[in-house]
């Protein structure tokens, strides 16, 4: 019987002193941790676990900060039998009053028996746990150690059977906190088997990721993939790359990384932020593949990455790209790796007005979009409009899925799971085309913003706005908010400013207004220019944009939201 538990007793097994992780922390050396250090810290935690009562089938919540004991407690979880769930830590990005809100919530819908956590956010902890909640023990890293001799006989996770839950994720929001997507261990295997076979993984590969573990990118491509296939994973701190996102590269020299993921505005951010003197002696002609994954894909953003780095030996054909979501376990689809990536240049007018993805012939606006590749093994992919018919090739509409990495269930939600459904079909509630097989896909169907009849997606207002110098990169949001006297939504952009200069900013905002005008058939009027960490981001890094459009509304309209 395969299950995860079994998959780390065999490496354990057959050889424990072959490398897991190499943990690359600041101010310390390299970490190298075999299989055999992590299967004896997590049983440490399953042993912690066990004596707090905690049984198999039983939800953990870990609230950690990223390290080894992060890991440690995963997979400690995992060995015990109980499903575990990482959450993002609150941090300066984060709204306290909204992560405090929404962990009571969480707790109250999803049941959770335990807690594990870092000494310092013990205090929040406690204010979440209201009288009556079914939290039996809050774990502290602080008094949790090692078992150098691990009883198999007490790790109750290989009893534990291939289509039970074995860990939740949950879905992106302003703070991570939102539904629960539970995953079965034959779930998650029928994922990395056919995923592993899109992208050519072979134990020649090194991956390579600095990605947050409550992200399914980061949680199943960076982590759960390398290990549970005994391919080596070089493993960064989200917060230690955005400080210094000249580290990726420098794990990429230094241990011949083949593969990682990036969310496309981190390809603008590396471009823009690394400098040269943090480049002496890259060497990134090992990487075979960097995939992007988890927001809508720029070609700009791609050659601008490939003109910033191909002199350090990076290669035009490892850009590759995925489509991915949690409910999938994590690919829907994957390009890039045995071709190169496609790009359709589609009429504009058409696009936002009849929802067609016409070729351009050269005389009209037009939009560049990038491929997402094919669809996995196993996976299938449809369009479906607003009445649930398929649509044809070229027509703009929902994507659908069936695979067999589909998740149980929304945690202890069958209402919303029955609703994410069209018979066998789940509803992404993201908008896309299809070209043959080739996935394209434009954004999430909530974000639409609608002008004058015409669809507007945020993300071209956005990296329009993102080229006016004094943006900060990736700092940008962009919405519709409704106004009565038009009878339709207006356009807004914030943007995020190094400049503190109240002359300085107007002209950002000036610029602003006239790239979106000059590049989109859009007269924008309303633009604010804001401090460095103005916007509300969700856990994944993303911009919470409805977050946003409340705090500007309240902020700058004074309206009650």
């Amino acid at each position: 019987m395969k299950n995860f538990s079994t998959v780390l007793k065999q490496a354990y097994d057959d050889n424990p002193d072959k490398t897991s992780i190499v943990l690359l922390e600041r101010d310390v050396d390299d970490r190298v941790v075999t299989y055999g250090d992590l299967i004896r810290e997590a049983a440490g935690y399953a042993r912690a676990l066990e004596q707090a009562g905690i049984e198999p089938g039983e939800l953990v919540i870990q609230i950690q900060q990223h390290g080894m004991d992060l890991v440690s407690a995963f997979y400690g979880a995992i060995l015990r039998g109980a499903i575990p769930s990482i959450l993002p830590f609150l941090t300066e990005k984060l709204s306290p009053e909204i992560y405090r809100r929404s962990l009571m919530a969480l707790i109250k819908v999803s049941r959770p028996a335990a807690i594990i956590t870092y000494p310092e956010f013990k205090s929040e902890v406690d204010k979440a746990l209201e009288e009556g909640n079914s939290v039996r023990a809050v774990l502290l890293e602080n008094e949790i150690s090692r078992d150098p001799h691990p009883d198999w006989s007490l790790l109750r996770g290989l009893e534990r059977d291939p289509s039970e839950i074995v860990l939740l994720q949950h879905s992106s929001g302003t703070t991570g906190l939102q539904k629960g997507v539970a995953l079965s261990h034959e779930a998650i295997f029928n994922q990395l088997e056919n995923y592993a076979r899109a992208i050519d993984l072979t134990a020649e590969d090194v991956i390579v990721s600095w990605l947050p573990l409550y992200h399914d990118m980061g949680l199943i491509a960076g982590f759960i993939l390398p290990i549970l296939r005994q391919i080596p994973l070089v493993m960064m701190s989200p917060f230690d790359w955005v400080r210094a996102p000249y580290r990726l590269m420098q794990a990429i020299t230094k241990y011949q990384g083949t593969l990682a993921w990036l969310p496309n505005f981190a390809y603008n951010f590396c471009a823009q932020k690394i400098r040269d003197r943090h480049l002496e002696g890259a060497d990134l002609s090992s990487w075979r593949a960097v995939i992007n994954c988890s927001e809508p894909i720029y070609a700009s953003s791609h050659q601008m990455f490939l003109e910033r780095f191909k002199e350090y030996g990076f290669r035009p054909e490892a850009l590759a790209s995925s489509y991915a979501m949690a409910e999938n376990v994590f690919a829907v689809t994957q390009g890039g790796i045995h071709e190169p990536l496609k790009m359709d240049v589609i009429d504009k007018q058409a696009f936002q007005e009849q929802k067609i993805a016409r070729p351009a012939t050269g005389s009209e606006e037009t939009l560049t979009m990038v491929s997402s590749g094919v669809p996995i093994h196993n996976t299938e992919i449809r369009i479906f409009d607003e009445e649930r018919r398929e649509l044809q090739d070229r027509q703009l509409g929902e994507i659908a899925l069936r695979s067999d990495c589909m998740l149980t269930g929304y945690y202890n939600r069958p209402d919303v799971t029955a609703e994410a459904f069209h018979g066998e079909w789940y509803l992404t509630g993201d908008l896309g085309y299809r070209v043959g097989d080739e996935l394209y896909v434009s954004g999430r169907k909530k974000d639409l913003i609608i002008v004058g009849g015409k669809n507007i997606y945020p993300q071209d207002i956005e990296a329009l706005a993102g080229e006016v110098q004094g943006v900060h990169p990736g700092r940008v949001v962009s919405f519709g908010v409704y106004s009565e006297q038009v009878g339709s939504e207006e356009v807004v952009v914030i943007a995020e400013s190094d400049e503190e200069d109240p002359e300085e900013r107007k002209r950002i905002a000036n610029q602003i207004r006239q790239s979106v005008t000059k590049g989109s058939d859009i007269a924008l009027r309303y633009v604010e220019v804001v401090d460095r960490d103005w916007l509300i981001k969700t856990s994944s890094g993303k911009i919470a944009r409805s977050a946003n459009r409340g705090k500007y509304q309240s902020v700058f309209r004074g309206e009650d939201v």
